[in-house]
């Protein structure tokens, strides 16, 4: 669990039931209270692809990469910054493919959220997801790069019609095949404090709807969160590795904004024109200093007339001086006068305070507590206890009793926790069996609801 500012996260990737290896890799840049006010947070999930070690070699450049190329771009606005980190570790994967006949065509999906002082800031590619989860409502920040998601959003379909004409694994954008990505550019986001934000790879996604992972997000802690959802996507089969970030907000994380803050350049050309602005002011008021020296030390002023009666070897020194000062004030006000109108030839795209990249977020849904979102985690669990050692068994199903018990009197943070309990068992005895050749988990007997 990571606490620097008065955010708090935690991060969790498990392999899940059916892989021999996992594929998914993560990375939470810490920062220190400076580091935040500067360039932010940033949390990163990525889903490799590619036979025998490719995705995992080809996710595992993401996580390493992305964040260091962020951090060195810090003159880069950080947008663009993290635009131009995705693009270059892109390049990184896709020269890796080509150079080893075994990593050919490898490639990995990239969610990564920084959260900055200004608002939170979406770089995007493929179909892992970000979430926002306020109150009651969990926000899709991200848009996925699938084939389900096309035939839905582009298609006229229905999201029942889409999941049945194709396969949900089947994604139109990821890193590492090409020289070349789109980056998907989402915010910033304004942030509240007690705001959630979650990433996560389809692992979890494909096996727990979005109503539920705002619950869990929701009503308990980062760390008991990460272990509830991945233990949820455990117990209903885990087909895929599973990765989850949660961060949730503090006072110190909520968005604070002012008019006055500078736009952030989008584009080389806006960066160059962003600092070459800055030097032009700065070069005015050097100009100005100079000007106002070489005034003073004139051999015309009454300071240097005065000096010259006390001191007549001074007389010198203060024309060289003067000159000198006054040959600094021509220099330094001319590049500012160049600086001031070369910018309006190559301005560059930027974005200003108030404007938002992207059209996220995608999807909103109620993620308050209710009598049937809980028991469908409910009937999950205990469809789920049939692979569980008999006093496993009987210990998960009086916690379920429990956990109804807190539902019927709507007592519904007291029958999450009581779920934790039980999905908590079953994780247990998940980690037990990988290390026991002998062991062998049930898979569940009944499917568990979608939404």
């Amino acid at each position: 669990m990571g606490k620097v500012t008065s955010l708090v996260s935690s991060d969790r990737t498990d392999i899940g039931r059916r892989r021999s290896n996992n594929q998914d890799s993560k990375h939470v840049l810490p920062t220190s209270p400076q580091q935040y006010r500067a360039r932010g947070w940033l949390f990163l999930v990525a889903d490799g692809m590619g036979a025998h070690a490719a995705g995992e070699l080809a996710s595992a450049i993401a996580a390493a990469r992305v964040p260091q190329i962020y951090q060195d771009h810090s003159e880069h606005s950080p947008p663009l910054a993290l635009q131009r980190s995705i693009e270059e570790a892109n390049r990184e994967i896709y020269s890796k493919g080509e150079s080893e006949p075994a990593f050919k065509g490898m490639g990995t999906t990239c969610t990564t959220l920084v959260l900055h002082p200004r608002g939170v800031i979406l770089g995007h590619i493929g179909d892992s997801r970000a979430y926002r989860i306020r109150g009651r409502t969990i926000e899709q920040l991200s848009r996925d790069h699938s084939l389900v998601w096309e035939l839905e959003s582009d298609g006229g379909m229905s999201r029942e019609q889409a999941n049945d004409a194709a396969p949900k694994n089947i994604i139109t954008r990821s890193m590492g095949p090409h020289a070349d990505v789109v980056v998907d550019l989402e915010g910033p986001f304004p942030v509240q404090a007690g705001d959630v934000f979650l990433l996560c790879s389809d692992g979890l996604s494909g096996q727990v709807n979005d109503a539920e992972i705002g619950l869990c997000a929701a009503e308990l802690e980062p760390s008991d969160a990460t272990n509830f959802l991945i233990g949820l996507a455990l117990v209903r089969g885990a087909p895929d590795n599973i990765t989850v970030i949660v961060a949730r907000a503090g006072e110190e994380e909520a968005s604070k904004v002012s008019r006055n803050d500078s736009p952030w350049p989008l584009s080389e050309e806006a960066t160059s024109t962003q600092r070459q602005s800055r030097q032009a002011w700065i070069a005015l008021v050097v100009g100005g200093i100079c000007l106002l020296l070489a005034l003073m030390l004139n051999p015309w002023s009454q300071l240097t007339k005065q000096a010259i009666r006390d001191w007549p070897l001074v007389h010198p020194a203060c024309l060289f001086v003067s000159g000198i000062a006054l040959l600094g004030s021509i220099a330094s006000l001319l590049f500012a006068f160049m600086g001031f109108l070369a910018p309006q030839a190559a301005r560059g795209r930027v974005l200003r305070v108030g404007e938002v990249l992207g059209k996220g977020p995608y999807r909103r849904y109620d993620c308050g507590p209710s009598e049937q979102l809980l028991e469908g985690i409910l009937t999950s669990i205990e469809s789920a206890t049939g692979g569980l050692l008999p006093t496993d068994q009987d210990r998960t199903s009086a916690i379920l009793v429990r956990a109804r018990q807190h539902v019927a009197a709507s007592s519904f943070h007291e029958a999450i926790t009581a779920a934790a309990e039980a999905i908590a068992i079953f994780a247990r005895a998940v980690e037990a069996a990988r290390g026991d050749d002998t062991a062998r988990m049930a898979p569940p007997t009944a499917p568990h609801p979608r939404g």
